[in-house]
């Protein structure tokens, strides 16, 4: 049942609300969270609230300024980071709404708003800006890391203030010398007598890392704490947490970087007022993006001397968690950070088909094949066919990538709240499994959409008359952030379908498999597609087979990037059956009108994509069960 929202005139080119109904109540039944006693102060018209706020700031502050964070980046003067002024009012208007800790307890200020409608709020601003979205996006995953991990004096000293959008956090790991391979870091934690570290080192590739945007950052680092002869230990065995903030708390603070003296803890106290000293972290200097210009990314350097907290360097920090456990720890936000890269790729391609869409529809040019009247008036581009292609695939990559990520945000709350231990479980498992998916898919495939929206656009769309060029080169980033396309590759093949004896994947198949059997009763037509999802399925389930035989682990995995867009499209095939089962059922009920266009437009983005783009995995599957090690066997010589 669609809602009586009226649509801003510019949300209609971010997201498709309808969509998102569509996804949330129609296909997952998002409404069922409200019988858990969790959501049990919710309501539709709760969560319909939540949606029009965030599309209402969406629209209003960040979207009118995303062209000029692009033209006017982040810039360094020696003593600080100045960012356009419009930047700090539409953060403040995300932090007064309360959008950061949507989905938190009413304990720490939060609505307790089901993960999935939370993220559809997220999706409305990445859409809108996605630069300008990155820094409560960190801060909210910095706030869970600490509030899964950290002591009771972390959350009420650093989690309470971000949650109320008064503090920015950060993730810090990559260093310059090691990158991606976080075994070969060298940031030192040297233990304090007051229970503190003083971190030394440097850290690379650090989003949001300096600002003014906020009273103060709340780094969460990865560092080594040397033994006894001051080696620091070897692996990533060895990597311990620390949340190192830019400022200190006053010095009647608790040592352990927890409340203030004599709050004993209380919710009413306002964390994190009293500020102390600068703390012993300096900007190196700003990385120059193609995309998401304006999020400051920052070489930052960790107890340089430059200011000296308590008279002596070293960045002050506090141990998160338990020494030697930080990758554990981090993997946390990390793998949250994955997901959200996901539905940021996602956004962006979402609002590329949308501008693309509005371009062909209002864009006269030319006569349709057939017409030889030279005198006719022009059709809309919209009317041929090749635009038409496009716009199909953009639809089918942005629609199915969406759905994609809300049902990943699904498996959170199923995860986190569903009344049966065996079915948080699966959930669980599910979600691990599906991770480098929903993060490397949309990443993949709204990227090729927003190539399709500047192509629509023909010499426009390579103008910076019209924004799809931008989306394009925000989005070239999203394959990078938070681990390539070749580690989330490495992840799922290496890894996560071995997790828990393949556990993870029987419960995919088991899903599948239900979605199989339901449309064999839906029609000729989706039989007939769901037969084309089974034979892939039995492929891929051949191709798994075959490389489990292969001992020489280099060689297994040396197409894994091939492996996992064959199981990323396998995915997507069985989304897509199932969003045009739900379309279906709709229209076999009666839908008439608009309804009855968007549900015929679902089924027809299932066509395209079950028929286009499902028999891709074909090429693939052909090389992976070769074991094919053309790659493998080429020299650096030979280049």
């Amino acid at each position: 049942m669609a809602s009586s929202h009226a649509a801003r005139p510019l949300a209609s080119k971010l997201l498709s609300r309808r969509d998102a109904e569509f996804i949330l109540y129609e296909w997952l039944d998002t409404l069922a969270l409200t019988q858990r006693e969790r959501f049990s102060d919710h309501s539709r018209d709760t969560f319909d609230a939540a949606l029009d706020t965030a599309e209402r700031i969406a629209t209003d502050h960040f979207y009118p300024i995303n062209p000029t964070l692009d033209a006017d980046e982040p810039r360094f003067d020696g003593q600080q980071v100045h960012t356009p002024a419009p930047l700090a009012r539409a953060l403040d208007a995300f932090g007064q709404a309360g959008l950061i800790a949507a989905a938190h307890d009413y304990e720490y200020g939060g609505m307790q708003l089901p993960y999935s409608v939370e993220r559809v709020c997220f999706a409305y601003f990445a859409a809108a800006s996605v630069s300008a979205a990155a820094y409560p996006m960190l801060t909210a995953g910095n706030a869970n890391l600490l509030l899964a991990h950290g002591s009771a004096e972390q959350i009420e000293r650093w989690v309470r203030p971000m949650l109320a959008g008064r503090y920015f956090g950060t993730m810090c790991l990559s260093e310059p010398q090691a990158g991606s391979s976080l075994a070969d870091i060298r940031t030192r934690a040297e233990s304090q007598p007051d229970g503190s570290y003083r971190i030394t080192g440097n850290k690379m590739w650090i989003s949001a890392g300096e600002h003014e945007l906020a009273e103060n950052i709340v780094h969460l680092v990865l560092a080594k704490i040397p033994g006894p002869d001051g080696a620091l230990p070897t692996g990533v065995g060895g990597i311990s947490l620390f949340v190192v903030p830019k400022w200190l708390p006053a010095p009647d603070a608790s040592h352990d970087g927890g409340t203030a003296s004599g709050t004993g803890g209380n919710p009413s106290v306002q964390a994190g007022d009293a500020r102390g000293e600068r703390n012993d972290i300096a900007l190196a200097g700003l990385n120059h993006k193609m995309g998401y210009r304006g999020t400051t990314n920052c070489l930052l350097n960790f107890g340089e001397g430059r200011f000296t907290p308590g008279g002596r360097a070293g960045a002050v920090g506090w141990l998160v968690g338990q020494p030697q456990r930080g990758l554990a720890c981090m993997f946390h936000m990390m793998n949250e950070a994955r997901i959200a890269v996901g539905m940021g790729a996602t956004a962006l391609g979402y609002t590329g088909y949308l501008h693309a869409l509005d371009y062909a529809r209002n864009r006269p040019q030319g006569r349709r094949i057939g017409q030889k009247d030279p005198a006719s008036p022009q059709v809309p581009i919209v009317a041929h066919a090749d635009v038409r292609r496009m716009l199909l695939a953009q639809k089918a990559y942005a629609e199915g990538a969406f759905a994609l990520n809300l049902f990943c945000a699904r498996l959170v709350d199923d995860e986190r709240t569903h009344p049966d231990a065996a079915q948080r479980q699966a959930a669980h498992r599910l979600l691990e499994l599906l991770t480098p998916v929903a993060k490397s898919w949309p990443s993949q495939w709204c990227l090729d959409a927003n190539e399709l929206a500047i192509q629509v656009h023909g010499g426009y769309g390579y103008t910076r008359d019209y924004r799809v060029e931008q989306f394009y080169r925000d989005n070239r980033l999203n394959p990078i952030h938070e681990g390539t396309h070749g580690i989330q590759a490495l992840d799922l093949l290496g890894r996560k379908l071995r997790a828990d004896d393949g556990r993870a994947l029987a419960e995919l198949h088991r899903r599948i498999d239900a979605a199989i059997a339901q449309a064999q009763q839906a029609g000729d037509e989706w039989a007939a597609a769901a037969q084309s999802v089974a034979a892939a399925g039995r492929r891929l389930a051949h191709t798994i087979a075959r490389l489990e035989t292969v001992n020489d682990a280099e060689r297994r995995l040396a197409n894994a990037s091939a492996f996992l867009e064959a199981f990323g499209h396998h995915v997507m095939a069985w989304i897509w059956l199932e969003q045009a089962l739900v379309a279906q059922a709709a229209l076999q009920a009666g839908a008439d009108g608009e309804a009855r266009d968007f549900y015929l437009g679902k089924q027809q983005a299932a066509r395209y994509f079950l028929r286009w783009e499902l028999p891709k995995i074909d090429a693939l599957l052909d090389r992976l069960d070769e074991v094919d090690a053309t790659t493998l066997d080429m020299r650096d010589e030979w280049f």
